[in-house]
């Protein structure tokens, strides 16, 4: 549908007279920048993130850990002292994993996450509460700590953590996840 043009001769001149000379503009065609992102590489990172979030504990695996006494474990190479600062209290923890409920494969799979995102987060402390029941998750949660490459020391919780119930973990923080 066109529209009549209701302005006479006349006043389009006048017009034209009132503005003067004008340039007519050139239609520049500027196309935005595209940000390239290769899904092939974003993919690889999610997957690798996934595979690191779910370390694989064996339930085979039967470390010598002392069986008198209040749980606890420092890795080789690590200061026997952490394990006493973690039955002081002297570390808080950061992080907390609350596994009643859970049977022996989520829990295997929440502790994996939970070890990952003590990375992500720079939590040095977490304290896992597994608590006491037919002792199943008692017993099987220091075995597969020990096994993860980044446990340097656990110890069974202090009252206000947890007691008997629980373990607060020290956990070694690589440098690539470090918040500056």
């Amino acid at each position: 549908m066109k529209r009549k043009d209701t302005l006479s001769e006349q006043e389009k001149q006048l017009f034209k007279d009132a503005i003067g000379k004008v340039k007519p503009l050139v239609q520049d065609t500027i196309h935005p920048v595209r940000k390239s992102i290769k899904q092939k590489t974003a993919s690889n990172q999610q997957k690798q993130a996934k595979q690191q979030a779910s370390f694989h504990f064996s339930d085979e695996f039967e470390p010598n850990l002392n069986t008198l006494g209040p749980t606890k474990y420092v890795r080789d190479g690590a200061d026997s002292f952490e394990a006493k600062n973690l039955r002081r209290g002297v570390y808080a923890p950061d992080l907390i994993l609350d596994l009643h409920g859970l049977d022996q494969h989520q829990a295997k799979q929440e502790i994996a996450a939970l070890l990952y995102a003590c990375q992500k987060e720079h939590a040095q402390c977490v304290c896992i509460v597994h608590g006491l029941g037919a002792r199943i998750l008692k017993n099987k949660v220091p075995h597969w700590l020990v096994q993860h490459p980044d446990v340097i020391a656990f110890h069974q919780a202090p009252l206000e953590w947890g007691g008997d119930g629980a373990l607060l973990v020290l956990v070694e923080l690589h440098n690539k996840y470090r918040r500056d």
